[in-house]
């Protein structure tokens, strides 16, 4: 009758392990609920990246736009403030509450310079990492900022002037 009784217990704890297991399951669940389908994200280049004026020594350097706003340079560069800004790029994002938002950034990509030359810009990190779950409520958007390395050579190859290119980041949902 005794070991009647402890297989009675044994099991009867496993039921009620197995049903706590069960109904913390679907609080988790609930909790973690999906965005209603289809999921739609639209994105709205708000401006572009944005290195401001600088001088370039004899050897280059390079000048890091972080996604914050903030501005540093490298090697033989110095920073100017001649009335020119400099800015990440910002990008709005609408997505659903709940939906999971990876961000690629493209390839390095070589700026024309309107003198001659090129230039090669690498795009840095988000503010928001290289994903991020919506939590905005339409119409509101999360606002991304993305920064950028640019990669400056000397005067001979790289001339004063006006620098422009394109470069893609992609927005994968998921």
């Amino acid at each position: 009758m005794l070991i009647r009784n402890y297989i009675t217990t044994q099991r009867l704890f496993k039921l009620v392990i197995s049903l706590l297991f069960v109904f913390c399951n679907q609080q988790i669940t609930k909790a973690q609920q999906k965005p209603p389908r289809p999921i739609s994200v639209t994105v709205n280049p708000v401006q572009g990246l944005i290195f401001g004026a600088f001088y370039q020594g004899v050897s280059g350097g390079t000048i890091t736009i972080f996604s914050n706003g903030t501005r540093s340079v490298s090697g033989d560069i110095i920073q100017a403030n001649m009335g020119f800004s400099f800015s990440p790029a910002i990008f709005e994002v609408e997505a659903l509450p709940g939906t999971l938002i990876s961000i690629l950034n493209g390839s390095d990509v070589s700026l024309s310079g309107s003198n001659g030359g090129s230039m090669t810009l690498r795009l840095g990190n988000s503010n928001l990492g290289n994903s991020f779950i919506s939590n905005a409520l339409s119409p509101t958007t999360t606002q991304v900022t993305i920064g950028g390395i640019l990669t400056i050579g000397n005067p001979l190859a790289n001339p004063p002037g006006n620098y422009s290119g394109s470069f893609s980041v992609t927005f994968i949902q998921e």
